[in-house]
């Protein structure tokens, strides 16, 4: 049997993580002699007793082939670090997985790509930012990698698919349990039109303590990684640590000064992560791996940054930026925004027709309007 299904066998025993894995290769036992190995063998390369008499008495060819046709039931392939498929630049960081498990195109791991990343609680700002920087990105050329969390990692997801573009989740469970249960279904779209990804075996459950992990595969796998709205203590933030530990870039989205979803992406910039307003600024980072010249008018920012008060559209008028800074404090009624602006009706009504027709505000039911 040779190495690689040893160490695919072994990333399936429930007890035995990364570290162990690491032992046990350095101790010399990732040979096809492990499956003679007494209980005292294993335990010289650190092993707790519990684990080393269960490998000796259950370890063996046997086992790995009933794993491996499990993952084929499953519809999970695997693809070890040995192997010529692994991702040459999730290879090049300090802790590379030693097994991935995945659903979809594995050859999208390699193609050059961006992960953007996080708060699970965006507001208006931060999703429509999100929404349009992977567009942009995705129409560049750039695969966008996220971990299929709620608020900005899904919204990031889904403006890829919708655009045609490469998305590669990578989740913090087994291929077998989606986490959160309401992106089932675009875990399913993803590994159709994407990638989804793994460490970890079929049937491991969500647990806080795997999703620093998995934020280090999301760096590794990428030429860099944006945030691209964050508070002070956002899981996301741990992302782009990973990215500085591999050696890749770090970007960041400003955002208003008076939010708290902004703090931990303006500490950022403040500490010498690039500034992004537009996908732009990324690709001119990158524009040698991307195989065509991207459209650099596809690239300029369909929306620049307010003081403050978040996104304005370039071409809106004098009295529609107003209208608009107003509404992004909002959604207000009709006569919450007479009493605000100190408009007659006519000319207000005129305005919000404007920036509706401009698709920078919506109308929802009983004349409140809000910006979208």
């Amino acid at each position: 049997m040779e190495t690689r299904d040893l160490l695919f066998g072994l990333n399936e025993v429930e007890g035995i993580g990364w570290k162990s894995i690491d032992r046990i290769r350095q101790a010399g036992l990732l040979t096809e002699r492990a499956f003679v190995y007494s209980p005292e063998d294993w335990q010289k390369a650190g092993l707790p007793a519990k684990i080393a008499q269960r490998l000796a008495e259950a370890f063996d060819a046997g086992w790995i082939l009933k794993r491996r046709l499990l993952m084929e039931e499953s519809g999970v392939a695997v693809v070890t670090v040995l192997d010529e498929q692994y991702p040459a630049l999730l290879k090049e960081t300090a802790q590379p997985p030693w097994v991935l498990y995945y659903r979809g195109s594995l050859e999208y791991a390699s193609r050059p790509a961006i992960a953007m990343v996080g708060t699970r609680v965006p507001t208006a700002y931060g999703r429509k930012v999100g929404e349009m920087l992977s567009e942009q990105l995705s129409t560049a050329g750039l695969a966008v990698v996220s971990g299929l969390a709620r608020g900005i990692d899904s919204v990031c997801h889904e403006a890829a698919l919708a655009c045609g573009g490469i998305t590669i989740a990578v989740v913090a469970t087994g291929l077998d349990k989606v986490y959160p249960p309401e992106n089932r279904e675009l875990e399913r779209e993803i590994s159709q039109k994407g990638l989804v990804l793994s460490e970890y075996p079929l049937g491991t459950q969500s647990h806080p303590g795997l999703f620093p992990q998995r934020n280090r595969i999301i760096a590794g796998l990428t030429l860099g990684t944006l945030v691209v709205e964050a508070d002070s203590r956002s899981g996301s933030l741990i992302t782009a640590d990973a990215a500085l530990e591999a050696g890749r870039d770090v970007f960041a989205v400003p955002g208003p000064v008076t939010s708290p979803k902004s703090r931990g992406a303006l500490d950022l910039i403040k500490q010498g992560a690039k500034l992004v307003t537009s996908a732009e600024d990324i690709v001119e980072e990158y524009i040698s791996f991307i195989p065509v010249k991207a459209d650099r008018e596809s690239l300029n920012p369909l929306f620049e940054l307010g003081n403050g008060d978040g996104l304005i559209e370039k071409k809106l008028t004098s009295e529609e930026s107003h209208l608009y800074h107003i509404l992004h404090q909002g959604p207000f009624s009709l006569d919450e925004l007479l009493f605000r602006t100190r408009w007659d009706f006519g000319h207000l009504h005129s305005v919000l027709l404007s920036l509706i027709i401009k698709k920078a505000v919506t109308q929802l039911p009983g004349a409140i309007y809000k910006v979208i």
